[in-house]
């Protein structure tokens, strides 16, 4: 997508724990009649949603949360009605985006007016100066982390990806919080976020030396 064809507004999909980055895909399955008719829009529009992670505060009206500020701007690549009414969806990452402001409208989903200012450099294909064995000592600790929390990852087909789309997919699966995933969506590049990645680690690690967090 060029610069020029960004949108000035887009549905928002909230979705807690839960963040795309730009150049990963992700699978979703939706089933909420109000995101049902966001998809229906959206199919006959430009196919293009914001994916956002919620606040979640206490007592705090959880239809209608208040929304981290950073988000990620996704199309629709391939999409599925199920005999249930339900839409099965591949998103693919394009580019993040800050919320501007919130539109009111008598939409049953929420749309917002957005800016990209910051976050031009994720439509570029530059190539980011790490290495795959730059990483070998993260990797290391979050298999760990993975392994102990039961998540099992394809660690020889990761190897063989783009180090963009496997430092990503690595931080969108992982059992970070919902805070923790929100400050990796927001890192500048793949060098910070791969910096953040091993600040965030360190925790796990020194958690699990005293015998807290991981069991």
């Amino acid at each position: 997508m060029k610069k020029e064809d960004l949108p000035k507004k887009i549905a928002v999909f909230p979705l807690s724990n839960f963040i795309v980055f730009p150049k990963t895909t992700v699978p979703l399955n939706i089933f909420e009649p109000r995101y049902i008719d966001m998809i229906n829009d959206c199919m006959e529009t430009n196919k293009l949603i914001g994916m956002i992670q919620p606040k979640i505060l206490k007592n705090e009206n959880l239809n209608m949360p208040e929304l981290y500020k950073i988000g990620c701007m996704g199309k629709i690549i391939n999409s599925q009605k199920t005999d249930d009414g339900r839409y099965l969806i591949e998103l693919k990452g394009l580019i993040r985006f800050k919320i501007v402001n919130e539109i009111v409208s008598n939409k049953k989903y929420r749309e917002c007016e957005i800016s990209f200012d910051k976050f031009y450099d994720d439509l570029s294909e530059q190539k980011e100066n790490l290495k795959f064995s730059d990483l070998e000592l993260i990797f290391k600790d979050l298999k760990n982390l993975f392994e102990k929390r039961g998540f099992i990852i394809n660690w020889k087909a990761l190897e063989n990806q783009n180090l963009n789309e496997t430092i990503n997919a690595l931080a969108m699966a992982s059992p970070f919080t919902l805070e923790e995933k929100q400050v990796l969506l927001e890192t500048k590049n793949l060098s910070a976020r791969k910096s953040k990645i091993a600040d965030i680690l360190t925790t796990y690690t020194f958690d699990q030396f005293n015998n807290t967090t991981i069991q």
